[in-house]
């Protein structure tokens, strides 16, 4: 169950209180606005912070440490959570009970939170220009490494185009232009800024109690004024239908949808489930149709951002079947909006929702990204609420949330 605490002003831990794991995980997470003069920063500074503090000033200092804490492990948090990006830190540690008798873990891992979060290594007032620049490399290789895989160009692509006038559109680690351009100094003015004004999300699971990891947290922040503005649904332009040529063998045809539903709406089940039905996963209309009996693409599948009200649909295809491919996407979504759903159909939708549902309380790792993520995209379902509406989910219900889907963009990447 979830125990939620305020620290202070601005300052919020979440709480899932468990003895079934030996590990327990704090995660620590900043929030800010999504801005394009702040993602490529929000994503360095994490792992900055993480490459040395005044008391351990290098690596190899830093895994002593943690070694000491019973083999504890800290690493970067940085998402993109609707208008939000986060930039963060997360520990996983052994249970304090599994300690030798006198020994304690929870509050030294949160001290070396501490030193981490205020005491980084510093040169001449701000951030080693060499761990800044090495970590840049870092940066810009992952941004290459998106565009070498083709499926993640082309969503990227797509949401790009579709939501240029809409945060979402903005790419969650920067541009290359965003991170060429950042300097020691104005990483160590925007950490500053960050540090001080950033509302802050803290979630906890593990077997000791919300006000014990509320005492060992708590000396970490004061209160702030920042107070964030709530999550939008989409909103953009023109629709956009971008082509880009490329020398690939394999095309992909991306198509993005918008719905007035999001995961704060009521009819937010009935749309997962639409989804599920529709595109993801191998029993859906989408695979079975247009890929087993049509062989119209060489995989296809669809997703749906429930914090915006946008789903997509990414397809790897022949170019030559473009025309054909996307009519039948179409045609399949038409047939969800007429009613043409089978039971089975409904039926292995709902229960593969439920099944990933009942393997949320699996992990520490996976209790932390479902709580953390829920409370800041404005979903208020816990995981047994979230399954109990899904199972009061009615056909009548997933056939008027598909007549509230329509075409947005699309982007079709044409190989040579």
């Amino acid at each position: 169950m979830l125990q939620t605490i305020t620290l202070c002003p601005g300052v919020t831990l979440r709480c899932v209180q468990s003895s079934h794991f030996k590990q327990g995980r704090i995660s620590l997470q900043f929030v800010r606005p999504m801005t394009l003069q702040e993602a490529a920063m929000n994503a360095l500074l994490p792992v900055v912070l993480l490459r040395g503090t005044e008391n351990y000033p290098d690596l190899r200092q830093i895994t002593m440490r943690l070694d000491d804490l019973y083999g504890a492990s800290v690493g970067d948090l940085v998402r993109r959570i609707g208008d939000y990006q986060t930039t963060g830190l997360y520990a996983s540690f052994t249970e304090d009970r599994f300690a030798l008798p006198g020994d304690e873990i929870l509050r030294p891992v949160a001290a070396f939170l501490q030193e981490v979060l205020y005491r980084p290594r510093l040169e001449k007032g701000v951030f080693c220009e060499d761990i800044v620049e090495s970590e840049k490399k870092n940066l810009l290789a992952d941004l290459q490494a998106q565009k070498n895989d083709k499926q993640t160009y082309a969503a990227n692509q797509l949401l790009k185009h579709m939501c240029r006038e809409d945060s979402f559109g903005i790419p969650r680690l920067g541009t290359k232009k965003t991170i060429e351009a950042i300097t020691p100094e104005t990483l160590y003015r925007h950490y500053e800024k960050v540090i001080k004004e950033s509302p802050v999300e803290l979630f906890y699971v593990g077997s000791q109690s919300p006000e014990e990891v509320g005492n060992c947290l708590a000396p970490l922040f004061s209160g702030r004024n920042g107070a964030l503005p709530p999550q939008t649904a989409f909103c953009g332009g023109e629709e956009s239908h971008i082509r880009e040529k490329m020398d690939i063998s394999q095309s992909r045809l991306h198509l993005g949808f918008v719905t007035e539903i999001t995961n704060r709406d009521p009819r937010f089940c009935a749309m997962q489930i639409l989804n599920h039905i529709y595109g993801s996963g191998m029993t859906s209309k989408l695979f079975m149709t247009v890929r087993e009996q049509q062989s119209l693409c060489y995989s296809i599948s669809s997703g749906y951002y429930g914090s915006k009200g946008i789903m997509v649909v990414a397809a790897g295809i022949d170019r030559k079947q473009e025309t054909t491919a996307r009519t039948e996407i179409l045609r399949q979504l038409q047939l969800c909006k007429d009613g043409q759903i089978t039971p089975a159909e409904l039926e292995n939708a709902r229960e593969s929702l439920i099944s990933g549902l009942k393997a949320v309380p699996d992990s520490p790792g996976a209790l932390e990204s479902y709580y953390a993520t829920a409370a800041l995209s404005g979903l208020s379902m816990d995981p047994e609420t979230y399954r109990r509406r899904l199972e009061q989910v009615t056909l009548a219900d997933v056939v008027a949330a598909a007549n509230t889907v329509t075409l947005r963009a699309s982007y079709f990447l044409e190989g040579l």
